[in-house]
């Protein structure tokens, strides 16, 4: 699962890596403690723009649902069944990379997790990378606003995560740097699923 991550560069560092520019730089605000619960608003490219860095919240609405309340339960959609479950299929060809440079899970140290150890997972020198992500345009019924928000898709943990994520073993799509574009080009979903994976060191907190 992935509900803490980071994304601690500059706003130039991001427009170089992405090779977009941010249409909104006042929403801009890397930070270190990105708490999904908090249903923040973070960088993504959508597949629509893919040279334009925007802000989306994290927490997927689908565009049939009521109110904002289900968004507690979409920060994390599994891959393996995005195409069945109706918070997500609509959005299985809304595609956008959520950028960041480091996430973090909790090792559970005995078998109720009452005592935990907590790791960073990133790459090498905290280079920036995206997580694979769908995305949805939600009207708010009462106010007309609408509101735009994201998942982050997961699947089955690698060894390294196995190990550190040791309860329910599983990890974000974290894309490979030349799959990016693939993702946003819509290429099947099933080609991120386990065995996928980026190559993540973990660094003990």
């Amino acid at each position: 699962m992935c509900f803490h991550s980071k994304q601690t560069k500059l706003a130039l560092e991001v427009q170089s890596r992405f090779n977009a520019t941010i249409d909104n730089p006042v929403e801009f605000k890397p930070s270190a403690t990105i708490n999904g619960f908090d249903y923040p608003k973070t960088p993504v490219i959508i597949d629509e723009k893919p040279n334009v860095i925007t802000h989306y919240n994290w927490g997927l609405i689908p565009s049939w649902a009521k109110d904002e309340e289900i968004k507690k339960y979409t920060l994390n959609a599994k891959i393996e069944t995005v195409n069945e479950k109706p918070s997500f299929k609509n959005s299985v060809d809304k595609r956008c990379l959520i950028i960041a440079n480091g996430y973090y899970e909790w090792q559970w140290l005995d078998s109720k997790g009452k005592t935990k150890q907590k790791y960073e997972l990133c790459l090498p020198n905290e280079e920036l990378f995206a997580f694979a992500g769908l995305y949805s345009h939600w009207v708010d019924k009462e106010t007309g606003e609408i509101k735009n928000t994201y998942t982050i898709l997961t699947t089955e943990a690698n060894p390294l995560l196995a190990e550190i994520h040791n309860n329910k073993k599983r990890m974000p799509v974290v894309l490979k740097r030349e799959d990016e574009m693939k993702w946003l080009h819509h290429e099947p979903v099933e080609h991120f699923a386990f065995h996928y994976s980026a190559d993540l060191i973990a660094v003990k907190l």
